[in-house]
């Protein structure tokens, strides 16, 4: 072996290590536009060049078989298992040549190139000069850390700034392990082209193929690439089909204004309604960030829809809403979230993202978060959307200006017990009443109206002090004294009940309301092991002592009006939601907890118990102008039994049970049982809702319902999947749907039909027809919306 000159030879590894590194920087371009999740950003790479840079100071190690340098030539050959490793790069060759005169540097056989960052290049050849500005690679493939590739027969690097590849195939997809099997898609260009000036990448005579067929062709397109944050350009087109709109194509344009603030274009074709076009701007601050959306469209075929509602009665139809978020200092933030549109149901008939809901909340808020404490004051407007050409439902709406809660904990103990205040205030108007009119009798009793508003001004304020402490005794008795103190004072401006209504509404302008609760409550935990188990069961008694509820029924109540009566708030002091109804009486809760471990996985939970009301007058007795406590199973004297009971078992299957019966005879009033199953291949779920007949609130017979959704998976990434809901009652299916989907690493398919009935006419079509594929780096291509119909 001959030998010498060893500075050139070390002059000449470390041209060949940063020759080659220098083609990792430029040999992964993308070949379709990108978007993120939130729908924010614009036209982007799907891969990214990093920029060379060797550590200064970096060692270089290199081994060879063999390394002769021929003095006549003058050049340098390394060969037999070459391996370099300089500055975090490394690679692999049989062998390598250096010539000093023409400045070439050659890798040749299985070269193999990794870079600090994971890209994997390989080529047949490498020819790079040690200027670094000029050479090609033979046989290029190059796999990247996301496991994205790209293979070309040719790539060359033109004057230090351009790569161009030759018959290029990009594709995130695994290699297939069928010997010759293209991969399920992959995009093919006879030349791609970036430009490390503009850092765009321009593809020419591309097609993407799907299954190894063309099914799209485009003669030149340019993307950004990676290094590009925000490019302006079109972005992936959705679909959609639906019974009143017909077929929707929606093409969305990005365009970037400046560093801070963007927008999205869009322009949807209906076949039955024509065009609709949005606009969506974003800005972003140093402290938060704001969304202004505007939406508008004039119905070619109004018709179309239902006769005398609002979809049909309004041809053009517009929506501009406004949402922001702002961190004022690390506890307090401030935002905002508000929609006008021209009628009651437009956003909800063509699905605007985010502004569909069958209640769009406006508000504005004001928020402080302290170690101890928390402030919260907003206001809200509740948006109605429903087919109501009269918006009557949206009039009687409370509008609530402003509604106020705060929470503090004394950090210091108080009698060696937690001291905590609880304060709100309320102020709301309302236009237009909201009154269910009586609809049965039960019995020879006739049922009350119910006011679920009453239009005029409301305001209170509510202040509360609360003292516990907890003991435990020596034999594990667990001991919880409670104290509490609170105050409501009322300003009342609103018009009284004019319907049906037994109550003495108090028609004063103002009233105040005070109670004062002492409490004790006592639990009793023990533990019970086995060899191969775990139980913890603990029996509860609480009691409160306090006088009865000041002016029950004779306010309006606007925020306790929603209440079940089930095992989760069987130990509440209060039970009532909210504030404008408060418990009175003596009462005392008695149960029990259980929880159940096994070691072969198996696990078990359980609550059992009743409410007794001992002495004064039973709030849930007493009739308010919503009916509050009527048929929860309170307001007897010993209330319903209320139970729940939870099993999830190793092999997947679950069993969750939530029931209350009557206390007299132990019929059913009120249930949930939920059974479900889940492995590799298959899930599915069954629940089935039981409520009694409710007079009081319109249902004078039992409402059950079976709902049921399944997923099989089949074929290593397909699935099937569904969902039915039936009325036990009516006989009729009320809600189904099905539909297919793949899945792999590369690629997401779905497409599902959904029928619902819909007896309030809310939405515009009671049937829809949804799909989407996801090209992962590439983008989605939605049709309508497949989420309704999967788990």
């Amino acid at each position: 072996m001959a030998a010498g000159n060893r500075k050139s030879i070390r002059e000449f590894v470390a041209a060949l290590v940063m020759g080659a590194a220098a083609y990792a920087f430029v040999m992964s371009p993308v070949v379709a536009y990108a978007q993120d999740n939130n729908n924010n950003g614009g036209a982007g790479a799907a891969t990214s060049p990093v920029k060379v840079k060797v550590p200064e100071g970096s060692k270089l190690i290199l081994s060879s078989n063999e390394l002769v340098y021929n003095k006549d030539t003058q050049i340098v050959t390394a060969s037999g298992a070459v391996q370099i490793n300089y500055g975090g790069y490394k690679m692999v060759a049989q062998k390598v040549e250096y010539n000093q005169k023409s400045g070439r540097m050659t890798a040749i056989g299985n070269v193999e190139l990794i870079s600090p960052d994971g890209n994997r290049m390989y080529g047949d050849k490498m020819d790079v000069t040690d200027s670094f500005s000029d050479g090609f690679v033979n046989a290029l493939r190059i796999e990247m850390p996301d496991n994205t590739r790209m293979a070309a027969e040719k790539g060359e690097r033109v004057g230090g700034n351009q790569l161009i590849l030759t018959k290029g195939v990009y594709t995130a997809c695994l290699p297939c392990s069928e010997q010759g099997r293209a991969p399920l898609w992959q995009v093919k260009a006879q030349r791609v082209v970036q430009n490390g000036v503009t850092h765009t990448v321009r593809l020419e005579h591309a097609r993407f193929e799907l299954f190894g067929q063309p099914i799209a062709y485009v003669p030149w397109i340019e993307v950004p690439d990676n290094t590009v944050k925000r490019k302006s350009g079109f972005l992936f087109p959705s679909m959609s089909i639906s019974e009143n709109l017909g077929f929707g194509l929606k093409v969305p344009y990005y365009y970037v204004i400046s560093p801070s603030m963007d927008a999205t274009i869009s322009a949807t074709g209906y076949t039955s309604q024509g065009l609709l076009l949005e606009g969506e701007f974003r800005q972003r601050f140093e402290n938060g960030t704001h969304i202004l959306r505007v939406a508008g469209i004039n119905q070619m075929s109004p018709d179309q829809f239902t006769a005398n509602t609002s979809d049909a009665e309004h041809k053009t139809r517009g929506v501009i809403a406004s949402k922001a978020d702002f961190k004022i200092n690390p506890r307090w933030t401030f935002g905002w979230d508000v929609m006008a549109q021209s009628d009651n149901n437009f956003s909800r008939t063509y699905g605007l993202q985010g502004l569909s809901q069958s209640t769009h909340t406006n508000d504005i808020y004001l928020t402080g978060l302290g170690k101890r404490n928390y402030f919260d004051m907003r206001a809200f407007y509740y948006d109605i959307q429903d087919a109501d050409n009269n918006s009557t439902a949206e009039k009687q709406q409370a509008v609530v200006y402003p509604s106020l809660d705060y929470h503090y904990v004394d950090p210091n103990s108080v009698y060696g017990g937690e001291l905590s205040a609880t304060m709100n205030f309320t102020h709301l108007s309302r236009d237009k009443a909201s009154t269910l009119d009586n609809v049965a009798s039960l019995g020879d009793a006739s049922l009350n109206d119910r006011f679920l508003g009453l239009s005029g001004s409301y305001t209170r304020l509510t202040t509360e002090l609360q003292w516990q402490r907890t003991f435990t005794t020596d034999q594990g008795l667990v001991l919880t004294p409670l104290a509490a103190a609170r105050g409501d004072v009322f300003g009342l401006d609103m018009d009284p009940p004019n319907g049906d209504y037994s109550g003495n509404y108090d028609t004063s302008d103002y009233a105040t309301r005070g109670m004062v609760t002492a409490g004790l409550e006592a639990k009793y935990p023990f533990l019970i092991t086995t060899s191969n188990s775990t139980h913890v069961f603990e029996p509860i008694a609480q009691v409160y002592v306090r006088p009865d509820e000041q002016l029950a029924g004779r306010l309006p109540n606007e925020d306790a009006q929603s209440f079940v009566f089930d095992a989760t708030n069987l130990f509440d002091r209060d039970k009532f939601s909210g504030f404008d109804r408060v418990e009175g009486g003596t009462r005392a809760n008695v149960g029990w907890r259980y929880t159940g471990s096994f070691d072969s996985g198996y696990k078990l939970q359980h609550i059992f118990g009743q409410s007794y009301q001992l002495a004064g007058r039973n709030s849930f007795a007493t009739d308010d102008l919503v009916g509050a406590g009527s048929d929860s199973g309170l307001e007897t004297t010993r209330s319903d039994y209320v139970t729940m009971f939870g099993l999830t078992t190793p092999q997947g299957i679950s069993l969750s049970q939530s029931y209350r019966f009557d206390e007299k005879d132990f019929a059913f009033r009120r249930g949930d049982t939920q059974v479900g199953y889940a492995n590799d291949a298959f899930q599915t779920s069954v629940t089935y809702t039981h409520i009694a007949a409710q007079p009081q609130y319109g249902f004078t017979s039992d409402q059950d319902e079976i709902q049921t959704r399944a997923q099989i998976k089949f074929k290593n990434y397909w699935s099937v999947f569904g969902t039915v809901s039936y009325d036990l009652n009516d006989s009729e299916i009320t809600r189904q749907g099905i539909g297919l989907s793949y899945e792999d690493e590369c690629t997401i398919f779905s497409v599902s039909f959904l029928d619902k009935k819909d007896s309030t006419n809310q939405s515009g079509s009671d049937w829809s027809i949804g799909a989407r594929i996801t090209f992962r780096t590439l983008g989605d291509v939605n049709l309508g919306n497949v989420q309704d119909a999967t788990f």
